[in-house]
């Protein structure tokens, strides 16, 4: 497929990459008869484009003109099998794309499933800036995945899972193939944690998931066969600048070299000055942001943050390089860039006991588990904070 796609957009001199043409031929493939026009109009091209596209497609027997644009025999098969749409459920998927799907009405058994899952991993670790997004976000993500045409038939990325979205694409993969679904995409993960790539490593055992799994510590250089073989990926970073930077850089590293591909960014509302920043750095990794949507994210527990956070789309061009290509040594985590130390009393006993990166117990979850050290109470009011900026 990229051959042929790559050849096209070479000879037309096209600059917006593959990804378009995918697009052009999936117009076609859903509308039958389309005009010219109206095919402009669907993939937001001049006509005089559209027009040298299309003689590129007829050359190459994908297309014919007759009552409109309709494809060939050989360009149903390319779209069928290469691009891996047969056995697709045309109906869910228009539902879909153009909104008008329900939770309660189109994925109550998904919705079953994956609450059990998702009741099941792991505790979030915050000195690593771990939390969870809920079940309707991560399938949220999903349908996002889709409607930016970066699921079926892809090599989908996850730079930090703890948010399950790999399950949660994959089991969209199954709803939407329900007769065959093997090879329509392959997801990789990519997390430090151990115990959520175990998790996600046995529930794809268990429900036949199209899910690798490697372990990966981010502030090293990625293992050379992950680079330029992803068509998107999907971040939640630390919500730091040198957090976004890592995580967006190690991204891009993955990512094929094409124009027009699609990062998945999800980050906390922040102030004016935090988001012009952020901007700066997406310009500097050559990306453009195609759309944001505020409080598209929830999450469990996330007070700090409000539980919402904003889904930031962003493309790939010609330009697009990461800015972090060597190991990198410094602060990360909110914990290390703001050290906070937090004071808890004992309901029980009374006592204080300090909470911190650097203190015995780093998180109120570890001395909850541990218990009291004076009397194993398990209950605790916080009473101070201390901020230190590193």
């Amino acid at each position: 497929m990229d051959n042929l796609l790559y050849d096209v957009m070479v000879n037309v001199k096209l600059e917006e990459g593959t990804v378009v043409l995918e697009n052009l031929l999936l117009s076609i493939y859903f509308k039958e008869g389309i005009s010219t026009k109206e095919l402009a109009r669907e993939v937001l091209l001049p006509v005089p484009v559209i027009a040298a596209i299309k003689n590129e497609f007829k050359k190459r027997d994908l297309i014919v003109q007759d009552r409109g644009i309709r494809l060939t025999q050989t360009g149903r098969d390319f779209i069928e099998k290469t691009m891996k749409y047969e056995g697709l459920d045309t109906e869910l998927y228009h539902r879909l794309i153009n909104d008008n799907w329900s939770f309660e009405k189109d994925f109550k058994k998904e919705l079953d499933l994956l609450n059990k899952v998702f009741e099941g991993r792991p505790q979030v670790d915050v000195t690593v800036d771990q939390s969870k997004c809920t079940v309707e976000t991560s399938i949220k993500r999903a349908i996002l995945c889709l409607k930016n045409k970066a699921l079926i038939g892809k090599r989908i990325l996850c730079v930090g899972d703890d948010d399950l979205v790999s399950i949660s694409l994959s089991f969209l993969v199954k709803k939407l193939f329900p007769k065959q679904n093997k090879d329509k995409c392959l997801i990789t993960v990519l997390d430090i944690d151990e115990r959520f790539l175990r998790y996600i490593e046995n529930t794809a055992e268990l429900e036949n998931l199209p899910i690798q799994c490697h372990k990966t510590d981010l502030r090293q250089p990625l293992a050379d066969k992950l680079i330029n073989q992803y068509d998107c990926f999907f971040t939640d970073p630390p919500y730091t600048m040198p957090g976004m930077e890592l995580f967006l850089s190690r991204g891009i590293s993955a990512l094929k070299k094409e124009s027009g591909l699609t990062v998945f960014f999800s980050f906390a509302h922040k102030t004016p000055d935090f988001n012009l920043n952020m901007q700066w750095a997406f310009l500097d990794m050559g990306l453009i942001i195609s759309d944001i949507k505020p409080r598209f994210n929830k999450y469990e527990g996330a007070e700090i943050i409000g539980n919402t956070g904003q889904m930031i789309i962003l493309k790939t061009t010609r330009k697009t390089e990461p800015m972090i290509n060597d190991v990198f040594d410094e602060e990360l985590y909110t914990g290390e860039i703001r050290r906070t130390v937090r004071i808890y009393q004992c309901k029980e006993c009374k006592k204080q006991i300090e909470v911190g990166d650097k203190k015995e117990y780093r998180t109120i979850e570890v001395l909850k588990e541990s218990g009291c050290p004076y009397c194993k109470g398990s209950s605790f009011d916080i009473i101070d904070k201390l901020t230190q900026e590193s």
